[in-house]
């Protein structure tokens, strides 16, 4: 029997079909569940709604329900549909009549949207942890290595010198702007959809305000129409802010399996961290790196997927929205093992200093030689068109002193600036207001 369900049974192929994954999915919200009703009943209470008596039996129990999630100890039974029905019902059967008290001025609707802000600002925190480990670790490789030159490339043609410490910077700094997208997704997980009910809101004097505050948001979803077409649009936002995390760890990886390829040689990596061949003794294949590639384009596909199972929705709720799930939740665990293998690797990683005494790389400096000519007081057009005679007379001679020193250049790398910049964009996700207001939630 569903909470739901009046005094018809559901045929069992129908309720298989309609339930699919959500038990499974629905593990991963039971903390957000009850998190969400402690907020909810401390509000039922200050509305009169729920008696002091109820609602101090009520609380205490769902703490107890809330150390079980977190000690592992709980599971959605086969016969119940959903995490909100085996809260309330374990609430039932442990605290009696107090427990069937807890739904009132609610709707499972925006019982899963809140579960799912709540959940999805947890995972947003995972990540941006995270991406900082791998940020550091590439800030720290840049100066490590920030006078070893390499070739830069356009076209995949030897172009103009660069440096590992340009190589990693790089790298670095797309996350910031990465951040700056994640940070948006936040601000949007980060309104408080409870007490929309349904999608139309309820005849009780319900105190969103309040549920707003113990639960940490920033700020309401208002409109309760809205609040319910939040729903596939969060998901579809926080999946966009996921590729381009992604983006840069599949562009990232690209580049290490080129320059660990034997015709570039430019780093390595231990054997034990790398793959072999059945039949040929002499190989270190990438793995690692190639399924990172793989993992972090079907992530940059997410953002397509949901807004293809959610285009043509009309306003309000509808159960298309529970297999969003499905696509979304794998993800989370994927992106952070991306992140955190990446990190992982590169603790490892081994650079070659002597990349460009290979004389392939002597036309790398065909631009500071023209340059050179331009500080004597040759016009540009005059220089260029030299130093290109010369190369193509085979009698360029490179001049392999590199003089860079604008801001993010060879010798600037302006490494303090892209921390800075990481830093400040962290800061403004206010974790600390969720932290401690949750905390004070769960607090005996």
């Amino acid at each position: 029997m569903k909470i739901w369900q009046k005094n018809i049974d559901v045929d069992s192929f129908v309720e298989s079909f309609t339930v699919g994954n959500d038990r499974v999915m629905d593990l991963q919200l039971a903390a957000a569940d009850v998190l969400g009703s402690l907020a909810h009943t401390r509000m039922l209470n200050s509305i009169a709604l729920m008696t002091d008596e109820d609602l101090a039996v009520v609380q205490k129990e769902l703490k107890n329900i809330y150390q079980e999630i977190s000690a592992g100890k709980f599971e959605i039974e086969d016969s119940v549909e959903d995490v909100h029905s085996q809260v309330e019902m374990l609430l039932t059967q442990r605290i009696g009549e107090a427990g069937k008290k807890i739904h009132s001025g609610r709707s499972r609707n925006d019982q899963v949207l809140v579960d799912l802000k709540l959940y999805f600002r947890t995972e947003i925190q995972n990540m941006v942890g995270n991406t900082e480990v791998f940020f550091q670790q590439l800030i720290s490789l840049s100066e490590q290595y920030k006078d070893v030159l390499i070739p830069g490339y356009t076209h995949l043609q030897i172009a103009m010198p660069s440096s590992f410490g340009l190589w990693f910077g790089a790298y670095a700094e797309s996350l910031v702007d990465d951040l700056e997208l994640m940070k948006a997704a936040w601000k949007v997980c980060n309104k408080n959809p409870l007490g929309s009910a349904a999608g139309y809101g309820s005849s009780f004097p319900l105190n969103r305000t309040m549920t707003t505050n113990l639960l940490g948001f920033d700020d309401l979803n208002y409109n309760v129409v809205y609040a319910q077409m939040g729903r596939g649009k969060t998901e579809r936002i926080l999946a966009q802010a996921m590729s381009s995390i992604a983006a840069t760890l599949a562009k990232f990886a690209m580049d290490v399996t080129l320059y660990i390829n034997q015709n570039f040689g430019f780093i390595s990596f231990p054997a034990h961290l790398t793959t072999g061949s059945s039949i040929m003794p002499h190989k270190k294949n990438p793995d690692v790196f190639e399924l990172i590639r793989s993992r972090c384009n079907k992530i940059q596909a997410l953002p397509n997927e949901i807004a293809l199972m959610t285009t043509n929705l009309p306003s309000g709720y509808h159960r298309d929205l529970q297999l969003l799930k499905e696509n979304l939740f794998p993800a989370f665990k994927s992106l952070n093992d991306c992140l955190e293998i990446a990190t992982f690797m590169l603790e490892h990683i081994s650079v070659r200093k002597d990349v460009l005494d290979d004389p392939k790389y002597d036309y790398l400096f065909s631009v500071e030689v023209v340059n050179n000519e331009v500080l004597k007081g040759v016009p540009f057009r005059e220089a260029y068109k030299n130093i290109g005679i010369a190369i193509d007379a085979g009698e360029f001679q490179p001049s392999k002193e590199v003089n860079h020193t604008h801001e993010g250049s060879i010798g600037n790398l302006g490494n303090d600036q892209i921390q800075r910049m990481f830093d400040e964009v962290k800061s403004a996700f206010g974790f600390e207001k969720v932290e401690n207001a949750l905390s004070q939630l769960v607090k005996s």
